[in-house]
Parts: structure tokens; sequence; C-alpha cells
């Protein structure tokens, strides 16, 4: 799987969170469904150097059972 970066729009805050996923549709329908309310505003490819100086925050995965 590939790290995408997620940026998002939560009322006035901007985030941006790293996400491992298949493609780019997938990475941004799993941020939504974790933040229904939030606006989606980019996905990109994580960029390995710039990421590592700059970190995201990463989706935490539920446990169900």
């Amino acid at each position: 799987m590939t790290s995408y970066t997620v940026g998002l729009k939560l009322g006035m805050r901007a985030k941006a969170l790293t996400i491992e996923a298949e493609d780019a549709l997938v990475a941004a329908l799993k941020i939504k469904i974790e933040n229904p309310e939030a606006l989606v505003t980019y996905v990109r490819k994580s960029n390995r150097r710039g990421d590592r100086r700059h970190p995201h925050e990463a989706l935490r995965t539920k446990k169900t059972g």
C-alpha cells in the first residue's frame, strides 16, 4: 500500500493526516468516514523527506470486536 497525505478542514481549523491506502480516493473516503463533518481539501502521495521534517498525524485504526 501507498502512504497518502490528506488535507482537511474542520470548522475554522485545517489539518493534514497521513494514511495508508490503495489509492487516493480510498484514502479520502477513509478520512471522511472518521470525520464526516470535515471538508477534504487535497490528497497527495506522501513525500518521505518533507513529511519526516514536518510529520502529520496518522489516522488511528479502530479495533472492532
